[in-house]
């Protein structure tokens, strides 16, 4: 009984104390490395999926590969521990010491990169950990705009239509994207929220849709009535060209009148049927028909006074011809001197006398009863057009 007895009160070995102290210190610094890794693993997560761009996780690789290498040694040197506590030998306490500076020194750089990145770091946390309420805001607002469209009386406006399909769809993306991760699912909200809001816009705007094609459709009228004014002044001064000028003087005007009724019946056409959309309480598209009603009297406009300037034009040149070989002859003496000026002479001297001599040889060109003085004013707008490129030119050069 007494040996039993010395059994039962057996003192602890004697090496259990020093191993107790070394798991206490190794498991300390370990956990300390652990929970770094894991807030700064869990904010490269949300950087991944909320900014792709960045590539934080390829930056984090090295650092999270420091760590594992620590826990790996901690863990071998913890199996260590066991086997001396249970056959009673030793770990030299120098190793010991070495592994808890690994396990301090994987934290310190997790540290490093953590504050090196921390405010891009928290913000993809605070992105990360608010997309499903975003989720949420944005699916609520965009079925209710729905539910507001549907029982809208201008719910059969095409840009009402147009926006209630784009939501629809904007639906259907975000509930398909939240198998494609944060990132795809904030940027399926997002579009959702801009496609919402684009809705609500098109049910504000459509009550004073009415009243805005009212006064489009008035402004068209009226200015359909002056393009039909303005057109009428094109046979006769397609005939003052013929009789006073040159014949190659408008030649490239010879189909502006057909050109102009044309624009000018088509735009008639187009407020017909704007006026019968308006009847009909399809603002939208009297809008749209009265858009297009103005881009053709803006053509039979351009037609009609290309005919009249030109003659207004070739009467002024006509009356005073020298005038304008004068103002050229003035941009090629400015040219001329600004080559002295910045001894540039030997670059474009030459050029400048060759645009002097094609100046004088298109003033003489201007002879006969029926002189040309299209082609004198295109030749003049040619050699003042060529004169301003090398102005730049030298400019530059002299910068």
């Amino acid at each position: 009984m007494a040996g039993r007895r010395r059994g039962w009160f057996r003192s602890a070995p004697p090496n259990t104390e020093w191993v107790a102290h070394a798991r206490t210190a190794l498991t300390a610094a370990f956990l300390d490395m652990d929970t770094r890794q894991s807030i700064a693993e869990n904010a490269v997560a949300a950087s991944a999926q909320v900014f792709p761009e960045r590539g934080m996780a390829a930056q984090w690789d090295r650092v999270r590969a420091r760590c594992y290498d620590a826990a790996g040694s901690y863990l071998g040197l913890n199996e260590r521990l066991d086997q001396a506590e249970r056959d009673g030998g030793t770990v030299p306490q120098p190793e010991i010491d070495a592994q808890v500076r690994k396990l301090a020194d994987a934290a310190r750089g997790v540290d490093e990169f953590y504050r090196g990145n921390q405010a891009h770091l928290e913000h993809a946390v605070a992105i990360y950990g608010s997309v499903p309420q975003l989720v949420a805001q944005v699916r609520s607002a965009a079925q209710q705009a729905r539910q507001a469209a549907d029982a809208s009386p201008f719910t059969g406006y095409p840009s009402v239509l147009l926006s209630k399909a784009a939501v629809d769809e904007g639906l259907v993306t975000l509930e398909a994207a939240s198998a494609a991760g944060v990132g795809a699912t904030r940027e399926a909200a997002t579009e959702l929220d801009s496609r919402t809001r684009a809705l609500s816009r098109a049910l504000e705007d459509a009550p004073g849709k009415q009243h805005s094609a009212t006064t489009a459709l008035a402004s068209a009228g009226t200015r359909l009535a002056a393009a039909q004014h303005r057109t009428e002044r094109l046979a006769p001064a397609l005939s003052a060209l013929l009789r006073e000028f040159n014949a190659a003087s408008s030649a490239d005007l010879a189909n502006n009148e057909r050109q102009a009724h044309r624009a000018i019946d088509a735009a008639a056409a187009e407020l017909s049927r704007a006026r019968a959309a308006l009847q009909n309480n399809d603002p939208e598209q009297t809008l749209e028909l009265t858009t297009s009603a103005r881009g053709h009297l803006a053509s039979a406009e351009e037609q009609a006074d290309a005919v009249t300037d030109r003659l207004t034009l070739l009467r002024e040149v006509r009356e005073k011809p020298q005038e304008k070989a004068k103002t050229v002859r003035f941009k090629l003496r400015d040219a001329q001197m600004l080559a002295v000026n910045n001894g540039l002479v030997p670059q474009w001297g030459s050029v400048l006398d060759a645009q002097s001599e094609r100046l004088d040889r298109v003033v003489a060109g201007l002879t006969g009863p029926h002189p040309d003085y299209w082609a004198y004013i295109s030749e003049l707008d040619a050699v003042s057009a060529f004169l301003a490129g090398v102005v730049e030119r030298m400019r530059n050069t002299d910068r």
